[in-house]
């Protein structure tokens, strides 16, 4: 369930049909997550299934990767065995092409010593020297022959190991881009997997008459200024509450009003001014013993342009414990305050940011002021400064489906406010 959603589908409802939306206010107020439908389920537990599938060829996809890095490597290892023959043949290659040399050699030295022998040689040593080379001129051929042979088997040789190592390679890259296609099928059924768990109800939150709100602050704002109320969050049961948050809206009583407020929110435990969240509201980060309460700080700026008129805040609460149950007040809690232009000199007195409105259920008590120092009652639990919702056992996921039963009430309570003010606008 998205707080964000129901926000703007019910305010855009408020602005322009107020009528049908007080009479739907006690339904969103009785709005809680529905149960969850077979179908809902059958589909869920179909993309489980398939992200299991796609974690399955990923997985594998890995160990293909790995293997052909694998062998790839073994391919660079002295006792592979092209590797072997490869070294073999080109050590044999080398040994053919010296005895080549040598018998080279030997035949030239041989053409020499026919080529010197003198004028007075006998015919004996004539027919030696010719013979020395014809078999010089043999044995110089057939080491050409045996060369050539072991260069061709040496070159085949090298050309089959490096045909490996291609192929080897040209694996590894099909391998990884197998790999890449597997994890980006993996992350498109984890997300559909995700948004689907983001969309389900979860857990079914009630209504707690003993957590209580109340939103108390000025009664006027001076446009160009911004005014602080205090949105007051007390325990009133004899149990602890888990962690403790809200969700709150200022908008408008009169048409186009919105885009002129802006709402932040602080605490203690957060001192520094933030926007609130529509999908995770605002959080004390803390339990709430029983009999205390805890402080939200909520400032409205209203800029500068804004025309006079009359606008609302609104907040509803709700906690989230350790075991996944949850809860958020009943009806909510509203502040009215005027929107009043800055007085001229010698114009008389303008709007100024003190006294007073209160709505809702609960405390009361009047705070007034415009002070921006977020101030804690009470308060339980770990003190930890952060803008969101702290992590608990129940998972991130249950405190917005808590603060969307509370944002439901907030928007029946401005509702409500603004139906009354314009009906006492119509009968004046």
């Amino acid at each position: 369930m998205k707080i964000r959603r129901i926000l703007a589908t019910a305010v855009a409802a408020a602005v322009t049909t107020p009528v049908v939306l007080l009479s739907a206010a006690p339904a969103f107020a009785d709005t809680k997550p529905a149960a969850q439908t077979q179908d809902q389920k059958a589909d869920i537990e179909a993309l489980r299934l398939a992200v299991t599938k796609a974690q399955t060829a990923y997985d594998a996809a890995v160990i293909a990767d790995q293997k052909t890095q694998e062998a790839f490597e073994a391919l660079t290892k002295d006792d592979h065995p092209l590797v072997v023959a490869a070294a073999a043949a080109k050590k044999a290659s080398d040994e053919a092409a010296a005895a080549k040399t040598a018998a080279d050699a030997k035949l030239e030295q041989a053409k020499k010593d026919l080529a010197a022998l003198p004028a007075d040689a006998t015919e004996e040593q004539k027919t030696a020297a010719q013979q020395a080379v014809t078999a010089a001129e043999a044995d110089a051929a057939t080491a050409k022959t045996t060369a050539e042979t072991k260069a061709a088997a040496a070159t085949e040789a090298k050309t089959a190991l490096d045909d490996a190592r291609v192929a080897a390679a040209r694996e590894i890259s099909k391998a990884q881009e197998a790999k890449k296609k597997a994890a980006k099928e993996l992350d498109a059924a984890k997300k559909a997997l995700a948004d689907a768990l983001e969309e389900e109800p979860g857990e079914e939150c009630e209504v707690d008459k003993n957590l209580v709100t109340s939103v108390t602050g000025p009664k006027k704002i001076t446009a160009g200024t911004s005014g602080v109320f205090t949105f007051r969050v007390t325990n009133k049961g004899k149990v602890e509450l888990g962690e403790v948050g809200g969700y709150a809206e200022a908008f408008n009583m009169s048409d186009d009003l919105d885009k002129y407020l802006h709402l932040t929110w602080s605490s203690a435990t957060s001192p520094k001014w933030q926007a609130v969240d529509g999908e995770k509201g605002f959080s004390s980060l803390s339990s709430l013993k029983p009999g205390k309460s805890f402080d939200f700080k909520l400032k409205v700026a209203v800029d500068t342009k804004a025309p006079a008129g009359d606008g609302v805040v609104v907040a509803g609460g709700a906690y989230i414990n350790e075991d996944g149950s949850c809860g958020y007040d009943e009806g909510g809690a509203y502040a009215e305050f005027g929107i009043v232009k800055a007085h001229k000199p010698g114009t008389g007195t303008g709007g100024g940011s003190n006294g007073g409105s209160t709505g809702g259920n609960g405390n009361t008590t009047q705070q007034g002021g415009s002070s921006t120092t977020p101030v804690n009652n009470g308060t339980s639990g770990s003190s930890t400064t952060g803008g969101s919702l702290a992590k608990t056992g129940a998972g991130s996921s249950t405190m917005p489906i808590a603060l969307a039963g509370g944002a439901a009430l907030v928007l029946g309570a401005g509702a409500m406010v603004m139906v009354r003010r314009r009906k006492a606008g119509s009968d004046a």
